[in-house]
This record gives C-alpha cells, structure tokens and sequence, in this order.
C-alpha cells in the first residue's frame, strides 16, 4: 500500500488545494474542538461537504478533536462527534483521555487517532495507544530515523510522522509557556508562540532566538520513510494560506508517488513558500543543534507572491485533477442495447444501457473509436485506466451515444461513491460522580535534588516523597535512608521522555529505585506506566498526562494508576467539580515546568555540556526563565515566579484532593524546610514575587 501524503486544510479552500495537488488525506479542525483554534477552520455545514468532495476523489478527512475540554466541554461535544461520525469522516484525532473515553461511548465505529499532543515517542506508548482502541499515533516530532524505524517495526498499530513545517521547541502537549504567562493554552488550541520571541541569557533580555527552531523538513527521506513502514506522512499547516497547502502537497505527492526525493528546484518552492532561514531535519537524524534554530523574517517577498499566484489555478472551482482510476467494459450487438460498465478502483461498478446500433449504411463503428471515446474523462476526478469494446461487424452507433453513456456511467460511480458509510450510534454517559473526600489532602515535596530533602525536612513528615528517577540513580544510599527513615513514603520520579534507546538505562535506574527499598513510580507519559509495572513499581500519574476532567481520572485508574494529577491549567472551581474515583492531586507551589527539549538550549548557547550550572533566559520584560538539565541532557524551563498558595489553603482544601505537591526546584535545602512549614500551617515563609498560577484566573 502506497504512503499516505496527509494536507493540512484550514478552510474549505484548503481542502480543494490540498485534493487538487495530489493529498491522500486532509486533516481539519471544526469550531472550537482542535488545536488550532485561531485557524479558520470549517463549519459543520462545510465540513458535511468537504467529507463528500473528499470521499468522491478517493480521499481521507481525520478530524482534530485535539484539546484538553473540561467536564462540561466533554458534554457539549457528544453531538459534535455524533455529527462528524454520521458525516463519514475516516477518523478523528485526540489528545485528551477524557475526550477518547466519550468517542468510544458516543461512536464506536469511529476510528481514532493518538494526536503528537499525546506525546506518544516510544513504542510502549504506541503499545498502550493501540490498547486502548487506536488505530494511528502520530509520533513526537523529535524521534530519531533509529527510533521510528525501531518503532514501525514492532507497531501493532499505523504510524503518523510529521515531514514539514513548523516545530514546536517543546515535545507537542508539554508545553504550558503560553498559557502560564499570558493565559492562551497550547493544549486548548490557543498558544500564543512564546518561544518565537527573542530572549537573553544571563541577568539581560536580548535579541537571541534560542526557543525558535526552524521548519521541519524530511523531504529528502520520503523514499526511507516508506521502507521503514511509516503509514503517513503529515504537512503540518493549518493555519497557513491554501497556497501553501497546495504547493507542499504537490512536491510531496509527486515524490512519494514517484519514489524519488524532491529536486532541488522543488526544494526552492518549498523554502519559497514558508520557512524559518531555512529547513531542518536534525532530530531525524538524531543531531539536534544550535544548527536548527531561526526565525521568519517577515517581509513582503515578490517572488513567494508570483509562487502563490501560479498555484491558485489548480483548486479553482472548476478546476478537477484526475485522481480516481475507472474501466470500461462495453458490449455492442446487433439487436440490442449498447451496454457499458464501468469499475472503478475501489470496486464500485455501474451499468448503463444504452441505444441499440444502427446496420451502417457507410462506414461502420469500430472498437478503437469507442475505445478512444470512453478515455474522454477529462474535467472529471475519474481517470480512464482501460478500456476495451467488443462490437459486431457492420454496426454503427453515434459516438455522441458513447459520451452520453460514459458520462451516465460516471454520474452512477459518483452516487455510489457518494454514500455515507452505517455506524452504530452511542450516547455519552458521565456515569456516577463522585463525593469529594471531607479530610485535608496530605502533603507531597517533589525535590529537584536529592539534597534538597534534608533531615530536617524529613522531621516535618511529609506524607510523600517525589524524587527524579536519576537522583535517586546517582545516590542510592541516600535514597535508601528517606525510604527506610519511616517518616515519608518515597516514589521515583521518571523522565518525561523515554526514548526506546534508553530505555534499558531507565530499567537499570528502576531496579536501583526498587533496591533503595522505593515501591512508587511517577509516571507522566502513558508510555512510560508499563516500564514501572514491569519493575514492580507501583504508577502514580503525573502533570504530563494532562489530566483535565472526570472521564479522564476514571481512564487514568482504568489504567492502573494508584492516583492521578491533576492539571495545572484547571481552575479551583472545575477542580472542585471533577469526579474523583480515586486519589487526585495538585502542584500548589513551586516553578511551573513550561517546557521540556530535546534541543539542549545550554550546550547551544555555550557551546558546551555545562548542564549541572544553572542558567537563565530572560525575556523583554526582564523575566528569568530558569533552565535546569533533565534526563539525558534535555532541558527544562520552569517559570519566572513561583506558584504560591500557602495563604489560600482554604481555597484548594475543600476541593476533594488526596494530596497537594510542593516542586522544589531552585530552592536550598534551607528554604526547603521553610517551604514546607508554612504549607503546614507554620512560619512566615513567602518568595520574592509569585504567582497564583491558573487556578483563579483559567486559560482559553
């Protein structure tokens, strides 16, 4: 089966400039249930026809149904998903457990694809996905060729991999930059693209773009993409002009098509028409960089606007590319109707009859004559693959007669591919809600060192422990005294991101975790829960999976969490009202993490591994961003103020949590204990400058 070229469409004109340029498939988002909500995006009217206008050209439309929705978004959203299903549309992709719980409930027979927002980039990722009824995960934009051939090997289920346009400096669904700071979240379709601004480093904002990568572009891998297995290969777009759509499409289409790269004259349109100084395909090949990083240098291109022009011909209205094979078969005899049939390449297949020939009193009618007439196709989708005529000797028929019956066997190929497939219909039950529990959440300190967990801090009785996987690693008798001081129980954090490269180097960490006398892991990546079961640890859920309503908690301890947290990006009042089936917390204090990167942003700056100092960003309000080194010399950036709550613990203690969690990231183990006491109810602590956070404020 020939790869799959994915388009984006933006508008009902980008899905004709995808289709009229070669797409196998578009991807759209409707209203505001997508993670590209400032896109035009289609109605529900246009969209009943773009589903037609695809599905006629031998076409696919997936829907992104990608946000993180609330309680009751999820409710609103049980017609919107009945309405895209009885539509015909090929598949719908999610980000949000919650949202895949109702889909399944809802419509069944509605395939569903694992959005890049679930962060899926190992294999037990794609494991888990196919598990719970996904059929597609479109993987991390960050994988390497080893990984995703890795992957493709032993997927039960199809992958999706991004080949161009824009890319994000943060795995997709783990960034929270937009939203913290301005209110705009990425994971509700609204992001703000913080990380295309210019920082500084240091104690100064600067003009440095150390956030801004340039475009993606795997272009010259199509042909290695295929043999790996990869299913699809996605334009990423939507929020692009259809011009754009129809000229990516068209260089991709015609390569994979052809199993060739694109030329370097191709390659030219395409930096033509939209890139970032340039292209990258760094992470592909497992070197990213300061080598990837530019920005979009927006002026007025002359020549970009010649480009744009010369392609808005092929989507015209009237404009049809011959996409769709058909045969014909047609049998004149004397005495009887002239019959023809028409197959066309999915099976469908129509009759027409015809007037009956005439003894020709001249020149007779001959085969090749109506052969010639039936691959007359031309301003149709159809394309003529064969024909063939068998007609008796001294026979005549107008070849007008021919035409009229191409053109009514054609009309009858339309009606049947025009019908809209029968699934069974559901309805979405939230089920029980449940009562929040009466007693005050207990107290977690997730430390970013292991040193910042000091005796004294142990003394405070904690009712949890969180420390990193790799901490705990890198000095196993200290872990193995919090763990044995009886005074807290100890779970191990793991990285976000698990390559499947590294993932015999998290095994060994595990089984030092387990040794250390540690029984619970964190887990903030589905891919990562089925490595801690396999070490007999225990899985919490963390911040990661997002979790952002009840049908999410109820599919989070379906997935054998011991307890779930909850998102950040929630607001006390939604937290309040989510059912809680089993053990929920929050983070209510500490630096937000906004971001993790494969991309190191400190070796990039410095020009060497300096990971273990601490440094800075600063933006052009003279804020700084901390970056501190993650598991394998990625980065994470956390927030330029602290997350304060300890006066407003009223507040957040009535809301049903299990637990409540202080991050300590930047702070000594001093002030660690000073963090601590005033969560109890004790001391003066306050930092200099914090913020509450979302949970009075919300996000879009």
């Amino acid at each position: 089966m020939a790869i799959e070229i994915l388009a984006p469409a933006g508008s009902f004109e980008g899905v004709r400039a995808a289709i009229q340029n070669g797409a196998d498939a578009v991807y759209l988002g409707l209203e505001n249930f997508n993670a590209r909500r400032n896109a035009k995006n289609l109605t529900l009217e246009e969209f009943d026809e773009a589903v037609r206008y695809c599905h006629l050209r031998g076409a696919k439309v997936y829907v992104t149904f990608n946000t993180l929705m609330s309680d009751k978004e999820l409710a609103a959203g049980e017609g919107f998903v009945s309405r895209i299903s009885e539509a015909g549309a090929d598949a719908v992709l999610v980000q949000d457990l919650g949202a895949l719980r109702m889909i399944k409930q809802v419509a069944p027979d509605l395939p569903v694809h694992a959005s890049t927002q679930m962060s899926i980039h190992n294999l037990e990722g794609v494991k888990l996905a196919a598990s719970l009824g996904m059929s597609r995960v479109v993987l991390a934009r960050e994988l390497s060729r080893r990984q995703l051939e890795f992957i493709c090997e032993r997927s039960p289920i199809e992958i999706e991999v991004f080949v161009h346009g824009a890319l994000c400096m943060c795995y997709s669904g783990q960034c929270y930059m937009s939203s913290v700071i301005g209110g705009r979240s990425g994971n509700r379709g609204l992001c703000a693209q913080p990380c295309r601004l210019s920082y500084g480093f240091g104690q100064k904002s600067g003009s440095e773009y150390p956030l801004s990568l340039k475009d993606l572009t795997l272009a010259g891998h199509i042909v290695e993409l295929e043999e790996m297995g990869v299913a699809s290969l996605k334009i990423e777009g939507r929020m692009k002009r259809p011009e754009y759509a129809a000229i990516v499409t068209r260089i991709f289409s015609a390569a994979a098509k052809e199993r060739r790269e694109p030329t370097a004259e191709e390659m030219k349109l395409l930096e033509l028409a939209f890139s970032r100084q340039g292209f990258t395909d760094g992470y592909y090949r497992g070197e990213p960089s300061a080598e990837m990083f530019g920005i979009r240098e927006d002026k007025p291109d002359r020549n970009a606007e010649k480009l744009f022009a010369s392609v808005r011909g092929s989507y015209a209205e009237n404009s049809e590319m011959q996409r769709v094979g058909v045969r014909f078969a047609c049998v004149i005899r004397k005495n009887f109707a002239a019959e023809l049939v028409a197959e066309d390449e999915d099976g469908n297949r129509a009759r027409v009859l015809g007037s009956v020939p005439q003894q020709a009193k001249t020149r007779p009618t001959v085969s090749a004559e109506v052969e010639t007439q039936l691959y007359k196709t031309g301003g149709t989708f159809y394309r003529c693959d064969g024909a063939v005529c068998k007609i008796e000797s001294g026979l005549m028929i107008p070849l007008s007669a021919i035409n009229a019956m191409r053109r009514e066997a054609l009309a009858q190929l339309t009606e049947l591919r025009g019908e809209k497939l029968q699934r069974r219909e559901g309805e979405y039950h939230p089920g029980y809600t449940a009562i929040n529990r009466k007693e005050a959440p207990g107290l977690i300190v997730h430390a970013a060192k292991i040193k910042q967990i000091s005796n004294e801090l142990l003394n405070l009785r904690p009712g949890h422990i969180y420390l990193p996987l790799t901490e705990i690693a890198a000095d196993k008798a200290r872990a193995r005294q919090i763990a044995e001081s009886g005074k807290t129980s100890v779970a191990a954090v793991m990285p976000r991101v698990i390559g499947d490269n590294e993932a015999i180097k998290v095994a060994e960490m595990l089984d030092i975790a387990y040794e250390a006398g540690i029984r619970e892991a964190v887990c903030g990546n589905l891919g990562h829960i089925e490595f801690a079961k396999a070490k007999k640890l225990e899985p919490r859920g963390d911040y990661g999976l997002n979790i952002y309503n009840s049908q999410a908690v109820k599919e989070a301890k379906a997935l054998g969490l011991k307890s779930a947290t909850l998102s950040f990006e929630l607001t006390f009042a939604q937290i309040r009202d989510i059912s809680k089936n089993f053990d929920c917390e929050l983070i209510v204090y500490g630096r937000l993490p906004l971001m993790v990167t494969e991309n190191c942003i400190i070796k990039n700056r410095y020009g060497r591994c300096v990971c273990e100092n601490n440094i800075g960003i600063v933006d052009r309000k003279s804020m700084t961003f901390p970056v501190m080194r993650e598991f394998d010399h990625r980065n994470v950036i956390y927030n330029s103020q602290k997350l304060f709550l300890a006066d407003k613990i009223e507040d957040y203690s009535h809301l049903g949590l299990w637990a409540v969690r202080l991050m300590l990231t930047t702070e000594n183990p001093k002030e660690a204990v000073q963090v601590a006491e005033r969560y109890l109810g004790r001391g003066s602590y306050e930092p200099n400058g914090y913020t509450r956070g979302l949970y009075y404020r919300g996000v879009e």
